[in-house]
């Protein structure tokens, strides 16, 4: 695979994981949005509850955007931050309200069904269900398609807390200083066979008879 280094491999690899994700936890049933890729002040990311955008002024078209400056995180937390938002998506359409104080305070309705997508939700004082990770079964879906780390990222320079409606509670500093991801990738020195895994194994090649060893 290509490696992610430019803004149009970034978008199109968010589009397609878009896809992967509605299949999985949705049955194909949402329609694509416009994804965007812009900087989200206090957010991961984002998602409008009005058709943001529109083709020749009549089809109109949600918005889910992803921050940015939080593009260098972990797949796996990239994902969990889609699919955060898919869930927002879902709700809306099937005209569940997620969110209230001013659509910033997520609610019991966006909790349960975070949590049917295999999100770990926890709750934060001011801004309800909002904290957001992914679960050990997110990480296996993220292994089982061979996501690969997007390894663009806008230099924000600046240290915001994630509040706000369908976005995560905490910190992020933004900028492109990578965290580490919870999954590795072993690599056959031999036939070049790789696999990933979610922790630190010892397995072998059995085609080469060889141990495979920890790709860089």
């Amino acid at each position: 695979m290509k490696q992610l280094t430019t803004y149009n491999r970034a978008s199109a690899y968010l589009n397609k994981i878009f896809d992967l994700l509605n299949e999985r936890y949705f049955e194909s049933t949402l329609s694509r949005p416009v994804i965007t890729i812009q900087s989200t002040p206090k957010a991961y990311g984002h998602y409008t509850l009005y058709d943001a955008w529109s083709v020749d002024g009549e089809q109109g078209m949600r918005e889910i955007n992803i921050g940015a400056g939080t593009l260098a995180r972990p797949i796996e937390n990239v994902v969990a931050t889609l699919l955060h938002e898919m869930v927002h998506y879902f709700n809306d359409v099937n005209g569940v309200k997620d969110c209230s104080r001013g659509n910033t305070y997520h609610n019991r309705h966006f909790k349960a069904v975070a949590e049917s997508c295999d999100l770990v939700i926890e709750h934060h004082e001011t801004y309800g269900w909002s904290i957001t990770s992914p679960s050990e079964a997110l990480v296996e879906f993220c292994l089982d398609n061979d996501l690969t780390e997007i390894r663009l990222c806008r230099n924000d320079g600046m240290s915001v807390g994630v509040t706000g409606t369908g976005t995560h509670a905490g910190t992020f500093t933004g900028g492109a200083t990578r965290k580490p991801s919870s999954t590795r990738k072993y690599i056959c020195p031999c036939c070049g066979m790789s696999v990933r895994a979610t922790r630190n194994v010892n397995i072998a090649c059995l085609d080469c008879d060889i141990q495979m060893v920890l790709a860089p």
